[in-house]
């Protein structure tokens, strides 16, 4: 299985916490997110890792000269958005793998989990998270059937959590769509809305992670979130203090 890991956007909800560096690059504790990332898939047996770099490129590139990782680039990341960093990547999509955001964390147990799915492709979501979820899913029988950040009160099953498991079978369906997106412009979608355009069309599977500890690298508290799941002190490396925030 291949894993290629979308790190091109700036992500500026947080980067002023963070000296403007990416976010993927916090330190949650004597290691980087995105080394923990890295080595976290390395002992699953991913031999093959891509990155799409933007934003500070160079940054990433320096921190990760040591690893064996491919690197592509979306230098338009100013502009567009996630599916267009993944089709800069596309020749690299040709085997089952793994799509996932560089600013989450996912604990071993979950990585675990992720990997033993048989379904696809699936994405991945958190039933104790509802109405405080910054994006949505409503799904039955482990099949999505409506996303977004607008969805309300029954229409929330969970939050997604960042990450998708594809296998080479589905890829002929994801390389259409991808491209059928781009050449109509859509480069401001996300790389899982190829995903979400088949709601309705095929079977896009959901799979809960209740009972596992992930977080997304968004605002100063989720970072806090990883730090006291590691057991770190919450002022462990911020390099702005809390109340520098206006």
């Amino acid at each position: 299985m291949k894993a290629l890991i979308m790190a091109a956007g700036r992500g500026t909800r947080i980067s002023r916490y963070i000296e403007g560096k990416p976010k993927c690059t916090v330190d949650i504790g004597g290691i980087k997110l995105i080394e923990y990332t890295i080595e976290e898939l390395q002992k699953r047996g991913v031999t093959e890792i891509a990155m799409v770099l933007g934003y500070r490129a160079e940054i990433l590139e320096e921190l990760l000269k040591e690893y064996p990782i491919k690197f592509y680039y979306n230098y338009f990341y100013d502009v567009t958005n996630s599916i267009a960093s993944t089709w800069f990547a596309k020749d690299f999509i040709d085997d089952d793998i793994l799509l996932l955001n560089a600013d989450v964390f996912l604990e071993p147990k979950l990585l675990d989990a992720i990997f033993l799915e048989d379904k696809s492709p699936i994405l991945f979501s958190d039933s104790t998270r509802k109405e405080e979820a910054d994006y949505k899913f409503y799904y039955e029988d482990n099949q999505l059937i409506k996303f977004g950040k607008e969805l309300e009160g029954e229409d929330i099953s969970g939050e997604y959590v960042g990450v998708a498991k594809i296998n080479k079978e589905f890829l002929p369906c994801f390389h259409k769509r991808l491209e059928e997106l781009i050449r109509s412009n859509k480069h401001f979608m996300w790389w899982e809305d190829v995903l979400y355009s088949y709601v309705g069309e095929k079977e896009i599977y959901v799979r809960d992670v209740i009972g596992r500890f992930w977080a997304e690298v968004d605002f100063i508290e989720d970072y806090e979130r990883i730090l006291q799941y590691r057991g770190y002190s919450v002022n462990y490396n911020i390099t702005i203090e809390r109340n520098l925030r206006v």
